[in-house]
């Protein structure tokens, strides 16, 4: 299997498909309004990719990108895609595009009293099984609590910040607690 990358764009045939699967795959207190994900593509603060297994859609990646960090802040494989090796291609995909760059994510944190506690431990070890390592930081966005995985080195709070800002503005970074989190203050299975 080899999957390409395509830049989403609101012309392309692969928007109408990630603006379903965004609603899909991320529940409503994980979402940045979707007008605003296309809007900074569109000014180019962030790498929006259709995954695609030659002309067959499979998901997406939205990643911002500053100064060879690579932060993927959305990533979704279709549910009919689902469960047959698409995800562990597409990060291969990924890492090939990024290469040379430190990647990470945040996966919502292990909470064994999480109502989605199973699928959190699922999610984390198919990161791991595709070349990710657990990057020892927690972050707290809103409400909710992630962890940090990666690849190519650590994320400093320092490093974080800026790519938020650069990405969100001043303003609207500031109205998002991002608080990289001590031990102490992780939940559950995260200590």
């Amino acid at each position: 299997m080899h999957l390409t990358l395509k830049r989403i764009r609101r012309n392309s045939p692969s928007y109408e498909n990630a603006r379903r699967l965004y609603r899909e795959a991320f529940p409503p207190n994980e979402r940045a309004p979707f007008f605003m994900l296309a809007r900074k593509a569109e000014k180019g603060l962030a790498d929006w990719w259709g995954v695609y297994e030659k002309d067959v859609w499979v998901g997406f990646f939205y990643v911002v990108c500053v100064a060879k960090l690579a932060y993927v802040f959305y990533f979704a494989v279709d549910a009919q895609m689902r469960g047959r090796g698409y995800g562990s291609g597409a990060l291969a995909a990924l890492r090939e595009q990024y290469e040379g760059s430190r990647i990470f994510l945040a996966a919502e944190a292990i909470d064994p009293n999480a109502d989605n506690y199973a699928e959190r431990v699922r999610r984390k070890r198919f990161y791991l099984r595709g070349g990710m390592e657990e990057l020892h930081t927690h972050v707290r966005e809103g409400n909710v609590i992630y962890e940090l995985l990666g690849t190519g080195g650590s994320v400093s709070e320092r490093e974080y910040g800026h790519l938020i800002r650069k990405w969100a503005g001043r303003l609207w970074s500031r109205a998002v607690v991002m608080k990289m989190l001590p031990a102490e203050e992780r939940t559950g299975g995260c200590k």
